[in-house]
């Protein structure tokens, strides 16, 4: 991982937009200023100016290519912009007032990247009690020859627009494999648009997508796969033990105890290191509590223990050795854990390669293919 600030979760957010083709002479430009910066939480709210300027003069200059008729130019500026505000955005504490607007423009230039290229991605609404899960789909299928298709939700504080451009649809797809990428409860616009905060019964959202994916013509249902990364390393294999449909699991960075983690960090007992400077706030606001006491009630139930065994489909885990925020060890709780899953495999990224950190940030294309591959080869389709 590239350490350009002082600080982790700084760090963490560079290497991220990094991964998802953030241009570092823009980056620089916007933050040379900040390099000496040694508190992440005082000046959370400069880290976001300084990144959504940055992607405003972008826009602009994409809003004047697009007007002189040069679409693709526009449209790779646009998505530079759009990797800019997601990581203004997740930076600033949740009720700072020009986030929301931001994320505004997050979605505005998302958008535009799309239209102005052409590339494949439709948005689509996953019916959801009352409300609905906005998500992306990038299909490979057709009713003439229906496509696998993975199911892919976020962690704690990710973005569906992101997931989009880190790689992965690409990557799935040159294989043969289609994905729904998802704003489950408690991240992107299913939390800030629709106010549905997170909760350990993943199985709900995740049977919403099936559903849906069921009625299209172009997947094929007897191939549709769960996926999620960091906090999603327990949403995945959650969902996966009580959906009985999804054929495979991937499990993109493990997390199989968050309530330990969370109460340690809460008592200052923790050494792992936070993803976003407002943690404890973040966290409040993911799950829809007021109090300490309300999280941590809820992040006691974010476990895998005595839920693994029901998993009867392929399993596959990906973890970095260095991980600072979530110890490799649960990673090889979670892979002990499914005990009758037909195949499972733990693949632990090492320093010397590579792709170490949480979630392979820093060398994100090392596990997106790693995965793709195995999606491919569960899914008979490389």
């Amino acid at each position: 991982m590239f350490n350009y600030f002082k600080v982790y979760s700084w760090n963490l957010a560079l290497s991220m937009a990094l991964d998802a083709g953030a241009n570092m002479d823009e980056v620089d430009r916007a933050c040379r200023s900040l390099r000496e910066v040694d508190d992440d939480q005082a000046h959370a709210n400069d880290f976001f100016r300084a990144w959504a300027d940055g992607a405003a003069a972008l826009a602009r200059s994409a809003a004047e290519d697009e007007s002189a008729g040069h679409r693709l130019s526009a449209g790779e500026k646009y998505r530079r912009a759009c990797v800019m505000y997601i990581t203004a955005e997740r930076i600033p504490a949740h009720d700072h007032p020009p986030r929301l607007a931001a994320y505004d423009e997050l979605l505005r230039t998302f958008a535009k990247y799309v239209a102005c290229t052409g590339v494949a991605c439709e948005k689509v609404s996953v019916p959801f009690g009352d409300s609905f899960l906005p998500a992306l789909m990038v299909s490979v299928g057709s009713s003439a020859a229906p496509a696998p298709c993975i199911v892919h939700f976020n962690g704690l504080d990710g973005v569906k627009e992101y997931l989009y451009l880190c790689g992965l649809p690409e990557a799935l797809g040159a294989r043969g494999v289609s994905i729904l990428i998802v704003d489950n409860p408690g991240v992107g616009e299913a939390l800030r648009k629709n106010e549905l905060h997170n909760a350990p019964e993943a199985e709900l959202p995740a049977a919403a997508c099936v559903d849906i994916l069921e009625a299209r013509a172009d997947v094929d249902p007897r191939r549709i796969g769960m996926m999620a990364l960091s906090l999603g390393g327990y949403h995945a294999p959650r969902a996966t033990a009580f959906e009985p449909r999804f054929a495979c699991c991937v499990a993109w960075g493990a997390n199989f105890d968050w309530g330990p983690r969370f109460r340690a960090r809460v008592e200052g007992a923790s050494s792992s290191q936070k993803s976003v400077p407002h943690y404890v706030d973040h966290v409040k606001w993911v799950l829809g509590q007021d109090s300490v006491e309300g999280c941590i009630a809820i992040t006691d139930r974010f476990t895998l223990d005595g839920v693994l065994d029901r998993i009867r489909v392929p399993v596959y885990i990906t973890h970095g050795e260095d991980d600072r925020q979530i110890s490799v060890a649960e990673a090889k709780r979670t892979y002990d854990g499914c005990i009758n899953a037909p195949r499972r495999e733990l693949r632990i990224f090492s320093a010397q390669e590579g792709g170490e950190q949480h979630c392979s940030i820093g060398n994100m294309s090392l596990a997106t293919d790693a995965m793709a591959d195995w999606i491919a080869d569960v899914f008979a389709t490389a």
